[in-house]
């Protein structure tokens, strides 16, 4: 058993992102937050907390039934995307916002799209690949 794993990421708006690449918003001004997520490889994708939803400044766009893994049924909201990074690796994803949640959990769409996996001995994250993150396209 692994246990559980702790990796520290940070989200950012990706709209704001965008804009200060097209030169409407100054790089300091991007809404973004650093968290200690919990890796999580059950979990389909990033799920944060309305707390983060708010403080990045997403927005809502559409709702979706999810099953939690006791079963229950729950409605996320789908945020705007963000931009996860975590160490030199990034990707953009649209969050689910999970109702009474405390944490974020990286899932496995993201793990995957960085080329990421758990190290059950070390309980970190590491690249599948090494250092390099290999893509694949097909």
């Amino acid at each position: 058993m692994v246990g559980t794993v702790y990796e520290e990421i940070t989200l950012k708006n990706l709209g704001d992102v965008s804009a200060v690449e097209r030169g409407h918003l100054a790089e300091p001004e991007i809404r973004q937050t650093t968290v200690r997520s919990v890796v999580d490889t059950g979990a389909e994708t990033l799920v944060i907390s309305e707390a983060v939803q708010k403080e990045l400044g997403l927005r809502t766009e559409h709702l979706r039934e999810s099953t939690l893994a006791n079963g229950e049924k729950v409605v996320c909201k789908i945020a705007e995307a963000v931009k996860v990074q975590w160490k030199d690796r990034s990707m953009a994803c649209e969050p689910w916002v999970l109702p009474g949640a405390a944490e974020v959990l990286l899932g496995s769409i993201p793990l995957e799209n960085m080329d990421l996996m758990v190290d059950p001995t070390e309980r970190k994250l590491v690249g599948v690949h090494g250092d390099e993150p290999l893509g694949r396209i097909y």
